[in-house]
């Protein structure tokens, strides 16, 4: 490993195009080097972990700056608010968290052995897996890139990553940053051709972020190889207005979900459902909640951008196809739709429908359709009819209606009176359930998600056990019989 200090990017003098040539990456032989570097060393000292994540954590800190420029410029337009608290923030969160707590997760666990195996002592050794394949999205790429780098390097893995070919100048940056590991983790940049060559590589795990259509392409692979993996998608994530609902305060913690990185979040709110007394109320609350939090004089410079021409046209797509199919488009006035700089204000859907898309297809931005219930029920059901989504948001204080869609729907996580926290929280687990997502991350859990749990059962040299049981077969069937099979 290169402990030389890190320096910030000059984000000026990096070329947006100069991403590796897919034709040029041998793919097979940088995992095999990788493989061969982690065969060397296969279980790593504590010390030698926590100086890779001293010296990731270091570079991070020492190039945030650059960072917050080349996402800026990715998107076209990125406030740093969203950057820091999205991206930078919790990366530092995560590698504090992980130094903290991987001396003890480290230790081997002493498990029962019970009365059959006893004087035999048995223990939980965690032991690292390997080569970890990583593949990160365009919307969080430093988070979701650092994040599961950290704790598979914690685990004492290494790890090949393939950064998304929308974020160049952000992937620099990150190359730059991950310079001081060079022995632990290998960059890997390019579009779909080489995204579909590395889920190839016979890799001891791999880490996807993505869509769920791409993510059943990537455990289809993984299976025919037997490769466990990880999946973190999206789907649809619902907010519950129960009736007892402070319509205000709901609306404000929708906003902040559905605003950040302008709703290009997997578990930013895709829908809404609310009360039909209080349909209307919340959608004019919502819209004026909006315009104070995000000022119309300071709105160019606190809402960031669609990514690129391409997402922008497909979140057009949704509006107007709902449009065409009979819905409303409900929107803050005096925040127009700015399709040069592809800028998107909130787009409230209402008279909606299951035949539009936006009520079909993870939306992905601003667009919020906000569908009405009669009976608390109903909500819950429209729920319980459609995929499981990654987050479920529920706006109440009553413990009745809480508990309630707490114990009849499915989520990967739950906010109460909330959105998008949860993600933020370093100990517990972070995952989706079904089509939103296989296996959790964040934690513990991520931690033994890139580790193999062995076990290990230990009998001292002078027990006899053995040698009785297969000298004195009858007795011992005898015995073993009445002990133990009642």
């Amino acid at each position: 490993m290169n402990s030389s200090t890190s320096h910030p990017v000059n984000i000026e003098s990096v070329d947006a195009s100069a991403q590796q040539d897919v034709n040029a990456i041998d793919l097979e032989a940088s995992f095999s080097t990788l493989k061969q570097q982690y065969l060397t060393n296969k279980q790593p000292s504590l010390i030698e972990r926590k100086t890779l994540l001293n010296s990731l954590k270091n570079a991070l800190i020492e190039n945030q700056q650059s960072l917050l420029v080349a996402l800026n410029r990715d998107y076209g337009k990125r406030p740093d608010f969203d950057s820091l608290m999205a991206d930078i923030l919790p990366s530092v969160q995560h590698l504090n968290y992980t130094l903290k707590h991987l001396k003890t997760w480290l230790k081997p666990e002493r498990r029962s052995a019970g009365l059959l195996l006893a004087p035999s002592s048995i223990y939980v050794h965690k032991q690292s897996k390997g080569v970890v394949g990583v593949i990160v999205p365009w919307n969080f790429p430093v988070f979701l890139s650092i994040g599961p780098i950290a704790t598979a390097l914690a685990a004492g893995n290494k790890a090949m990553v393939k950064l998304s070919e929308y974020t160049p100048f952000t992937n620099q940056v990150l190359r730059k940053i991950f310079s001081s590991l060079s022995d632990s983790v290998t960059i890997i940049e390019g579009g779909p051709d080489v995204a579909a060559k590395f889920t190839q590589l016979p890799f001891d795990h791999v880490f996807f972020t993505g869509s769920t259509s791409v993510g059943r392409l990537v455990a289809k692979s993984c299976a025919e190889r037997l490769i466990p993996n990880t999946l973190e998608l999206g789907g649809k994530s619902p907010v519950v207005i129960a009736p007892d609902s402070d319509l205000e305060k709901a609306a404000d913690a929708i906003i902040l979900g559905k605003s950040v990185n302008a709703g290009q979040i997997c578990v930013a709110p895709d829908y809404v459902l609310v009360e039909q007394s209080q349909h209307l109320a919340f959608c004019q609350t919502y819209l004026e909640r909006f315009a104070a939090l995000y000022d119309v004089d300071k709105f160019n410079d606190e809402y960031g951008a669609v990514i690129n021409l391409a997402q922008f046209e497909r979140l057009q797509a949704l509006l107007d196809d709902a449009k065409s199919k009979g819905a409303r488009v409900l929107s803050p006035k005096g925040y127009e739709i700015d399709v040069q700089n592809r800028i998107m204000p909130p787009q409230l859907l209402v008279d909606v429908n299951e035949q539009m898309l936006a009520c079909q297809n993870e939306i992905f931005g601003p667009v919020l359709p906000v569908i009405a219930y009669s009976e608390f029920s109903e909500a819950i059901n429209y729920i319980n009819n459609k995929a499981r989504p990654l987050a479920l948001y529920i706006m109440s204080k009553d413990k009745l209606a809480i508990n309630q869609i707490l114990q009849q729907t499915h989520s990967g996580g739950v906010c109460i009176n909330d959105t998008l926290m949860h993600v933020g929280a370093d100990d517990a687990p972070f995952g989706g359930i079904g089509e939103s997502g296989v296996g959790n991350y964040h934690g513990r859990e991520g931690f033994e998600t890139f580790c193999h749990k062995r076990t290990v059962l230990k009998t001292p040299l002078w027990l006899p056990r053995v040698k009785l049981i297969l000298k004195f077969k009858g007795l011992a069937k005898s015995l073993l019989t009445k002990l133990f099979v009642r």
